[in-house]
């Protein structure tokens, strides 16, 4: 690589060729969802990677097009079999960062994120990483001097430079292919192609520029592009572009899920138009360079360095738990988890619930209870497939849809052991606090509910109208029952199974959650709270009726006050009927 360093003439080029970069990275990674979706999360998702990689690969096959592919350190090492597998097949493996981060939110810790990502890529291509490119957002001119720390690091180029508006109309020969020099050396930069229109730059490069600018315009720029520029063409994509089946992330934004969503489908036939019609090639290909392979004792594909962090494929977390030994002396500790038409969700579920097993397995033994409520969806056999091999793990279904409630309580009828929690389903609470909350179970204690009300808890990206209905609610319930929680509505709980099933709790939907706990509450019984976040869910849609629940809240508030005043004895309050529906279900069938 020395060699080529001392010829700072780009080769020549008679064969007209472009350049075309491929971002390898699935649908949770990308920039438009970082503000929903934390980093740590990430191993819960259904992995797609294999998805759109493979569709990838098989394109360029098709047209024989050999490619630079930027992709994340937390990929290579999560599914390091996958890189050598892009590399194997001829295509260039360049670094785009570990975790996504921008420069601004690494700031001084961007170098150790260069050499953390290069060593991960390394490790699993077996190439030698030679560029770079910025994974979120791209190098404004203020933000040059990041190319210094790539010189330093013996990187041989960049691709983070995208002109757009005005940024670079000062600096016009930055909108093609050039050599970046500073005191500290040079390196090359391949800038993301754009045209100039009315005297401002508008990128072309592929993408979502691709996806969202009107097609004839696209072909015409590009067109004019290689008829009149000597610079080669620097076009991207992302692997999950060739994945229009990718599950939607609906907190989203609306303008988020434009700019991910639009036009997917069409992302195939679009790359189909300029590899049919103009020749491509990868960086390194282009700058006469190869990326040299690495000793085998530096790349074993084995050797995932932080994969056992960056779990993320349904499978794997699966197989890992029902592997997993469980230490004699853990407690057993029975969850329940009802579902309702949440199919989209429960891959997303799996590895959130494997990895609370790993983390919690010296001291818990958890015997899940999943309860399908009348899904009409593809729920019910969804849960057979994700969790039928778990040791200690069991399906049942109701036949009709009879309500939240209903469903814990079929689960908690279930349960063997006198601990039982519930969680939702689309894990809006996170599962692996039950490590903190099981312990407050303690003495004298029938019931810890998490509380995102709570001084020292708190929400993220809920829906503030949401909010307030929440929050107004308990506040009411707050003036009428005797302990002063500040939550009362929520599903994520740790119970004493003795003391709930002894309350006659009649509302088989929502309202019975704060039902159950303003009975036990009347009853004398005690209800600690766990301040903790709570998140609005990433994946499928609220099934609450929220008019209808206003009214209801209204009618139980009523009733739990009259309650208060007749200050009947603790057995009557658990007994005595708040509503005209009571709950019957008898234990279903395991299915």
């Amino acid at each position: 690589m020395a060699n080529d360093r001392d010829h700072p003439q780009a080769p020549s080029d008679p064969a007209r060729r472009h350049v075309l970069t491929v971002v390898l990275e699935d649908y949770y990674h990308v920039s438009p969802f970082k503000k929903v979706i934390d980093a740590s999360h990430w191993s819960r998702f259904e992995r797609r990677l294999e998805i759109g990689t493979d569709r990838t690969l098989a394109l360029l096959d098709e047209f024989g097009i050999k490619a630079t592919f930027f992709v994340l350190g937390w990929v290579a090492d999560a599914a390091p079999e996958l890189v050598r597998r892009v590399a194997e097949r001829g295509h260039e493996i360049a670094s785009k960062g570990y975790d996504h981060r921008g420069l601004r939110e690494l700031g001084p810790a961007f170098r150790d994120d260069l050499v953390r990502a290069r060593e991960a890529l390394e490790r699993a291509s077996g190439r030698r990483v030679l560029g770079y490119r910025a994974a979120e957002g791209w190098l404004a001119p203020s933000e040059l001097p990041m190319l210094d720390v790539l010189i330093a690091e013996g990187y041989l180029y960049d691709s983070s430079i995208k002109p757009s508006l005005r940024a670079y109309a000062h600096q016009p020969w930055r909108r093609v292919m050039h050599r970046h020099t500073s005191d500290a050396g040079w390196l090359w930069e391949f800038p993301l192609s754009s045209v100039r229109l009315l005297g401002v730059d508008v990128p072309i490069a592929g993408g979502n520029h691709f996806r969202q600018f009107p097609r004839r315009f696209i072909q015409r720029a590009v067109a004019h592009w290689d008829r009149t520029l000597s610079a080669p063409l620097v076009l991207y994509f992302h692997t999950w572009e060739l994945d229009p089946e990718q599950p939607r992330i609906s907190v989203a934004t609306s303008l988020a899920r434009i700019r991910q969503y639009r036009n997917l489908g069409r992302m195939e036939a679009m790359l189909r138009h300029y590899f049919g019609r103009y020749a491509f090639d990868g960086i390194a290909t282009r700058l006469g360079v190869v990326a040299d392979e690495l000793a085998p004792v530096a790349n074993a594909a084995g050797s995932t360095g932080g994969a056992g962090t960056a779990r993320g494929a349904t499978g794997a977390a699966i197989a890992a738990c029902a592997a997993a030994s469980t230490p004699m002396a853990a407690q057993p500790v029975s969850v329940v988890v009802p579902c309702f038409n949440e199919e989209s969700a429960l891959p997303y579920l799996a590895n959130a619930l494997a990895q609370v097993r790993q983390d919690l397995s010296g001291r818990y033994e958890f015997r899940f209870v999943f309860v399908d409520d009348g899904s009409t969806d593809g729920t019910l056999s969804a849960l057979h497939r994700l969790f039928d091999a778990w040791p200690g793990a069991t399906v049942i279904a109701h036949e009709h849809n009879h309500g939240i409630t209903a469903a814990i309580l079929t689960g908690m009828r279930t349960a063997t052991t006198e601990v039982v929690c519930s969680i939702d389903c689309d894990c809006t609470y996170d599962p692996r606090r039950l490590g903190d909350m099981i312990p407050l179970l303690a003495d004298r204690v029938d019931l810890v509910t998490a509380s995102p009300y709570h001084p020292e808890g708190s929400v993220k990206n809920v829906q503030g109208w949401r909010l307030v209905l929440s929050r107004s609610a308990s506040r009411l319930y707050r003036l009428v029952l005797r302990q002063k929680l500040h939550t009362y509505t929520s599903c994520f709980r740790v119970h004493r199974r003795s003391a709930v099933l002894a309350l006659d709790v009649r509302d088989p939907g929502y309202l019975g959650l704060v039902e159950l706990v303003g009975r036990l509450d009347l009853a004398g019984g005690r209800v600690v709270e766990y301040p903790t976040v709570l998140e609005a869910r990433l994946l499928g849609r609220s099934k609450m009726k929220v008019v209808k629940n206003v009214f209801r809240h209204l009618g139980q508030l009523s009733r739990f006050a009259l309650l208060r005043l007749r200050a009947p004895s603790a057995r009557a309050v658990m007994t005595e009927p708040l509503g005209k529906t009571r709950i019957t279900l008898e234990r279903p069938p395991t299915s």
